[in-house]
């Protein structure tokens, strides 16, 4: 007879991303690299672990193949277990039919039976597209301690800001007392981060209220938070006051790279817990006699010959002599000719700058962020100019409105 657990995580991790646009064309959100050497879903994985949570589900349904082989065994993160672990949760036809995940309530109902199966006091949901560092152990303690039915965790945000999130208006006491998506004029600055603590009873008997509503949206933001609150529920906020970032758009994917930068980076990869991943071997980074390196992440598997500048590389980059990289994050196995110069853009895996070719404008110039999709080839010489993105395997692009 298994030990039953105290906590299972359940981890989001099947939205299309279509705000990453080329970056999520074949991939799932959470599988997109980040930060040189690593992908989205290695943050919420490696929280896991170290927070003491050894059994978790990830539920994916967009682009799933990339993911479900990252993950594999879930041996990188020390969640290969006989009993719990990592287990990847895509939907599936049972007896009774299949469907979609139709909302993020909609699919923790469907795996209801993978949270039974180890009978846990509570359940921890996440999102699987967000860069922290998290205690999660923390919150399930202030959880307990408060006899909450759900805690939420937030994070303050300028107020100028709260309106492009959902707002948790709380008492003296941290207790929420009133929940608003995207208020206009919001009431407070605390922002909800999309991690939520549960006991399993109430989350199931809320899930089953909705799943029968027909006209619910199935989402937690949208109907199962509010629904609690207006059944007088014991709900509590959970301050975090650490780095996090929704890493849903273009914009913000390439602002949490950069912030990994600098003497000081916003978000220090060195300073906190070790973020496992799965990375294959490859050999020393090789700096080149004329070389010119600055304020930079440079990963095993590069050779640098020419100059780079406040930019993120992961591994088996080349940079040729004379060329140029700047303020810009190039994706494994990508090759930098001669001359060419990139400014202020992103450019996927397994993909040519040919000699002398131009990609974006300088950022202190007002250029805009410029993309290349994976497998791309830009011709010697070929102008690639800046806010346009260039759709994965070809060399037509199209401007960003």
């Amino acid at each position: 007879m298994y030990k039953k657990k105290e906590c299972v995580a359940m981890l989001l991790a099947g939205g299309q991303g279509s705000r990453l646009y080329t970056l999520t064309e074949h991939v799932a959100k959470p599988a997109v690299p980040f930060g040189g050497k690593y992908r989205i879903i290695d943050f919420p994985l490696s929280n896991c672990v170290h927070s003491g949570i050894d059994t978790v589900g990830v539920l994916t349904q967009y682009q799933p193949l990339v993911l479900n082989e990252y993950i594999g065994n879930g041996q990188p993160w020390d969640l290969d277990r006989n009993y719990g672990g990592v287990m990847v949760l895509p939907p599936y036809q049972g007896k009774k039919g299949g469907d979609w995940y139709r909302g993020t309530a909609n699919a923790i109902y469907q795996n209801l039976h993978f949270i039974r199966r180890y009978d846990p006091d509570y359940v921890l949901v996440l999102s699987g597209d967000h860069i922290y560092h998290m205690d999660y152990h923390q919150m399930l303690e202030a959880h307990k301690e408060k006899g909450a039915d759900a805690t939420i965790a937030v994070i303050e945000v300028p107020i100028e800001e709260a309106s492009r999130f959902g707002i948790m208006n709380t008492d003296d006491q941290l207790r929420i007392v009133e929940f608003e998506e995207k208020p206009p004029k919001p009431k407070s600055n605390k922002a909800s981060m999309g991690i939520y603590i549960f006991n399993t009873d109430v989350l199931t008997q809320y899930l089953i209220r909705d799943e029968a509503d027909e006209n619910s949206a199935k989402d937690f933001g949208k109907n199962i938070i509010p629904a609690m609150l207006r059944d007088g529920m014991k709900m509590y906020a959970h301050p975090f006051r650490g780095y996090w970032k929704d890493v849903g758009t273009l914009d913000s994917f390439w602002e949490a790279n950069m912030d990994l930068l600098g003497d000081q980076p916003i978000f220090d990869l060195y300073g906190g817990k070790k973020i496992f991943s799965r990375n294959s071997a490859r050999p020393p980074q090789m700096i080149g006699a004329s070389a010119r390196l600055s304020d930079s992440l440079i990963t095993e598997g590069c050779e640098i010959h020419g100059e780079v500048t406040h930019s993120v590389l992961f591994g088996d980059v080349r940079i040729e002599p004379g060329a140029v990289v700047r303020d810009s994050i190039l994706m494994g196995n990508i090759s930098v000719e001669a001359g060419a110069v990139i400014e202020y853009a992103i450019i996927d895996s397994d993909c040519t700058i040919g000699a002398k070719a131009k990609v974006g404008k300088a950022r202190a110039e007002g250029g805009k962020l410029t993309v290349v999709g994976a497998e791309t080839e830009i011709s010697p010489k070929q102008r690639v100019p800046d806010g346009v993105m260039v759709a994965a395997g070809s060399v037509e692009y199209k401007k960003e409105g």
